[in-house]
């Protein structure tokens, strides 16, 4: 393992835990699905987002997703689709809508067959001479993430959505990787053919 992984993997462990830390209410799903009929319009009912601009969430880790919510409703991650509409929400209730969406079964799309070898690799080896390591070290192998550490689930995502959130995170128009800018140092070492090629790649993982 290189260097540069090992000193990301210590950096994401402290992030992991900072991101947990928002996690004390435990959440209930079945009261969570009363409370996101909302939600379905844009992410569907049971979160298998029909719609490639709008994430999945079903079975994205509880602890992710809470940190993303308290992030959007507390205006630290700009999401214009998402405007006042966690404001009257308590936290007891993103609990519950996390514990909900987490639970759920995600569904898997398909790669681009063209994409998946550079996607693959990117995504299973890194890039040594960009300085970029491989995504399974937070992701896991097969994209399933790391609940406990917060790091998201990524296998089956929409390839639209991963595109626009790694150039966000590129251009600094995301900044909710915490201060030791973990994704946004990545994104900024990845070019358009890359991103698209690891979206593609990320949609059909399972």
């Amino acid at each position: 393992m290189n260097k540069l992984l090992v000193s990301l993997l210590l950096t994401l462990g402290v992030t992991g835990v900072a991101q947990a830390a928002g996690t004390a209410l435990v959440g209930d799903a079945a009261a969570g699905q009363a409370k996101t009929a909302v939600c379905g319009a844009c992410h569907g009912p049971d979160g298998n987002s029909m719609a490639p601009n709008f994430p999945k969430l079903a079975g994205q880790g509880d602890k992710y997703l809470l940190k993303q919510l308290h992030e959007i409703k507390d205006g630290k991650r700009e999401v214009l689709e998402m405007t006042g509409m966690l404001t009257n929400l308590s936290d007891q209730d993103l609990a519950d809508i996390a514990a909900y969406f987490s639970s759920q079964k995600g569904s898997v799309g398909a790669a681009d067959a063209k994409l998946v070898e550079r996607g693959q690799a990117l995504f299973r080896g890194g890039d040594v001479e960009k300085g970029l390591p491989a995504c399974t070290g937070c992701h896991s192998p097969d994209g399933q993430g790391n609940a406990a550490a917060g790091f998201p689930h990524l296998g089956g995502q929409h390839a639209g959505y991963i595109e626009k959130q790694l150039t966000a995170f590129r251009e600094g128009e995301r900044t909710n990787d915490g201060d030791t800018m973990v994704m946004r140092s990545i994104a900024a070492k990845l070019s358009n053919k890359d991103i698209q090629a690891l979206a593609s790649y990320i949609q059909g993982l399972h």
